[in-house]
């Protein structure tokens, strides 16, 4: 794999996002985090999983530089593979905590928002669903999946918005459960895995599917209508001028 690592550690799965400095999601990327949980969901070996970062990024989203040059085809293909990927990590029925470590606004806070406990780092970083403002439109089942911990009247107004929280905003308001020290933060996900991973494992994850039955349902139903209004916009002169100008600043830096 070229865009994770994994690590085992006593029927753990620790996935470490590891692509480039922000741990943007490309077509490979979301392809082998799909492939390894599902791999991870029926081996029987592996109880739990904890999704980490690196350095100051969880993830900075969809690497909007590599969608910017997609053809139609691609840019369809693409997000068909994304939407699927937010099924499979919706409905994975094991233990899956998600270790903020830094960085985590759009895609990435959709891969924090499909685990069952969010731990970020405390520090200048920010984490939310920012797509609005750069000109793409959220489907029904990521906004679903932010309403889930955050309740609709917070979900609706924040995604609106585009609001980007602080660590400790994202704590009060509910999109993370807890604030940690950077050093820290592995330790903690895996002291609160662990006694998810202690608890009888079929009454776990049994009761996870059903808690999660309607979100399941709407993240793995058929998405064409919303995919098709995303695309429309994705091609429109006004968002095409908002993702040129993202991509100037990024190569700047």
């Amino acid at each position: 794999m070229n865009t994770i690592k994994v690590t085992i550690k006593d029927h753990l799965s620790i996935i470490t996002l590891d692509r480039g400095k922000s741990n943007a999601l490309n077509r490979e990327m979301i392809t082998e985090l799909n492939d390894i949980l599902t791999n991870i969901s029926s081996d029987a070996n592996i109880a739990g999983v904890i999704i980490t970062g690196k350095e100051h990024f969880f993830s900075a989203g969809l690497d909007l530089i590599e969608l910017y040059n997609y053809s139609e085809q691609e840019a369809e293909s693409f997000w068909h593979l994304f939407l699927n990927f937010t099924a499979t990590i919706t409905s994975f029925k094991k233990p899956l905590i998600a270790a903020v470590n830094g960085h985590s606004p759009a895609g990435g806070c959709v891969i924090a928002l499909a685990c069952d406990y969010r731990i970020m780092a405390e520090g200048k970083y920010i984490i939310g669903l920012n797509e609005i403002p750069v000109g793409i439109i959220v489907p029904n089942s990521i906004f679903n999946l932010y309403a889930f911990w955050m309740g609709q009247a917070n979900a609706t107004r924040s995604l609106l918005e585009g609001k980007l929280f602080t660590p400790e905003e994202a704590l009060q308001i509910g999109l993370v459960d807890e604030v940690v020290n950077p050093a820290s933060i592995l330790t903690a996900a895996e002291r609160k895995i662990r006694k998810y991973m202690a608890m009888e494992r079929n009454t776990w994850e049994q009761s996870k599917l059903s808690i999660r039955k309607d979100l399941i349902a709407v993240t793995s139903a058929n998405q064409s209508e919303a995919l098709q209004a995303m695309l429309k916009q994705w091609w429109a002169p006004a968002t095409r001028n908002i993702l040129k100008t993202i991509i100037d600043n990024l190569q700047k830096k």
